[in-house]
């Protein structure tokens, strides 16, 4: 095999002081000189075409006299290696539409042709090329892939960051949330996100992720996911408590509802909560603006009036603004590492679900506690006008709508 290396190593040295002829001639020479396999030798180290080297072999062959592409340049210049005008001119010059036609096909809808032969489908460089042939055009599948390299297209993925209309207090009321979070916490009283996370289906269906097994025998799931009505689905609903690094899941199995959600708040409470926080009076709960828990929801508030009257805790909700759930904590602080934990493996059963999402831990201390919810939360439940009245609701002065804090009754019973 040549030694490609040292090829190119010496076409580095002499690129500076070869034109293009030169250069040509360069590399048909030390083709010669390598004999078999030493065009390819070359073009590889030089990155010329395989052509480029054959027509230098052919001049060098061919009687020095018969060449004519030198011309003189002016007096005391370099000499031209190309008469003015002369080589291949682009395609672009031949076929001045053929630019606008490519644009055309590969964003139809922003060029003005939404009836695009390829708006559905996959546009390859050999399916772009095949239509702008099919179009009149001469073009290959490599001019295409250099004309968008021209026009400044690349191959890229799709990204995962739009959630829906930007609000236009969007920004004020992260600024708001944060001085909230900040203050509760320099009082020494908790903060806590919730969310539910997605419903998973219970049986030997495929989980995404993959985990270690002997080699050939991956372990056998249902080829189509769909519901078995016998073990039904899991509805995981969280409370991160970011400050204690400490998360609650509990995993129900009727209806996420907001009655769902205050019941899984309660649980947390009193499981993991007061225990560690035994003076606290206050609570601060962030959650986003959609779900069981959207500000819009009468049945969530009265809960929280019930929650408030039954711990004596003063309970403050902010909500994030619309389309920006991926910035509550609970999704990178709790709910990320479930879905790592349990990756590649079938959520067989409930208990299944319950160990799996108990046992998460993260190398910064994570710990997680979950427990099934056996209640039935039904759904359609209407809160009277009179219900919804009793609550002791109390709008910020900055977006009521999504601050709001609820007090519990005076004459309350708080269960220790």
């Amino acid at each position: 095999m040549h030694n490609v290396a040292a090829i190119r190593s010496k076409f580095e040295v002499l690129r500076p002081f070869l034109d293009e002829r030169r250069r040509r001639l360069w590399a048909a020479a030390e083709a010669l000189v390598l004999g078999h396999g030493g065009i390819t030798a070359v073009a590889t180290a030089t990155g010329l075409q395989r052509a480029t080297i054959r027509v230098g072999i052919r001049e060098l062959h061919a009687s020095p006299t018969t060449s004519t592409e030198v011309s003189a340049g002016p007096a005391g210049g370099v000499q031209r290696v190309r008469a003015p005008g002369a080589g291949r001119k682009p395609l672009t010059a031949h076929d001045p539409d053929l630019v606008r036609d490519l644009e055309a096909l590969v964003e139809p809808v922003t060029r003005g042709d939404p009836m695009s032969p390829l708006r559905w489908t996959c546009k390859s460089t050999r399916r772009l090329a095949a239509e702008l042939v099919r179009q009149g055009h001469r073009v290959s599948y490599k001019t295409v892939a250099e004309l968008l390299h021209a026009l400044d297209y690349r191959l890229q993925s799709t990204r995962t960051t739009k959630e829906g209309t930007d609000h236009p207090d969007c920004d004020a009321q992260f600024a708001y949330l944060n001085e909230q979070t900040r203050a509760c916490q320099q009082r020494g009283q908790p903060v806590i996100s919730v969310d539910a996370k997605k419903k998973e289906l219970i049986g030997d269906f495929t989980n995404g992720g993959r985990e270690w097994r002997p080699a050939g025998h991956p372990e056998a799931v249902r080829v189509h996911d769909f519901l078995d009505r016998q073990l039904g689905q899991a509805l995981p609903y969280g409370v991160c408590d970011v400050a204690a690094n400490q998360g609650w899941v509990s995993v129900g199995i009727d209806h996420d509802t907001a009655a769902f959600a205050v019941a899984t708040v309660q649980r947390w409470w009193e499981q993991m909560g007061r225990p560690t926080y035994p003076t606290t009076t206050e609570l601060l709960i962030t959650a986003d603006s959609g779900g069981s828990h959207s500000s819009h929801i009468r049945l969530w508030k009265t809960e929280l009036q019930r929650l408030a009257d039954e711990t004596g805790l003063r309970i403050t909700v902010c909500h994030f603004p619309p389309g920006t759930s991926k910035w509550n904590a609970i999704e990178h602080r709790l709910f990320c590492h479930i879905t790592q934990h349990w990756r590649g493996r079938p959520l067989v059963s409930l208990e299944a679900i319950v160990n799996l999402i108990g046992h998460t831990t993260t190398r910064r201390g994570l710990t997680v506690r979950a427990e099934l919810d056996t209640g039935t939360y039904p759904t359609g439940v209407k809160v009277a006008d009179a219900d919804f009245a009793a609550v002791q609701l109390q709008p910020a002065a900055f977006h009521g709508d999504w601050n709001y804090t609820i007090a519990p009754h005076s004459n309350a019973q708080v269960i220790k």
